[in-house]
């Protein structure tokens, strides 16, 4: 776990650096919201994170049955963060904010589909 990065990963980066270039500004990991969004739009009240596939439940159903060591403490942790995401967004949602998830993968793979979801949310597409 020493390993994890948790601010300013390449998939975050990159995804940052494509909005910058687009004219798009914001505030990295923005601590005054919910969850400390990796990518916060201020202007356009838009909150952006940027979830590792392990950390935050991706296909959580089939990759839980495949844990081997620790299981019972990565289960409790790992729906403990699914948890909090949906707490997270559920405050943001109250405060009049949208929040945006993109998996680290999904973003490595198809970076501008991802941008062009953020511009059709901030109406720029």
């Amino acid at each position: 776990m020493s390993n994890v990065k948790l601010k300013k990963g390449i998939a975050e980066t990159a995804l940052a650096k494509e909005l910058w270039h687009r004219g798009i500004r914001y505030r990295r990991n923005y601590r005054d919201l919910p969850g400390s969004p990796d990518i916060a739009i201020t202007k356009n009240k838009v909150a952006i994170f940027v979830d590792g596939e392990f950390w935050h439940g991706h296909d959580w159903e089939n990759r839980k049955e495949k844990l081997q060591s620790n299981k019972d403490y990565w289960i409790e942790k790992i729906e403990e963060n699914i948890r909090r995401d949906a707490r997270n967004d559920c405050k943001l949602e109250k405060a009049g904010w949208t929040s945006m998830h993109f998996w680290e993968k999904e973003l490595k793979s198809n970076l501008q589909g991802c941008v062009e979801k953020v511009l059709a949310v901030l109406g720029e597409h």
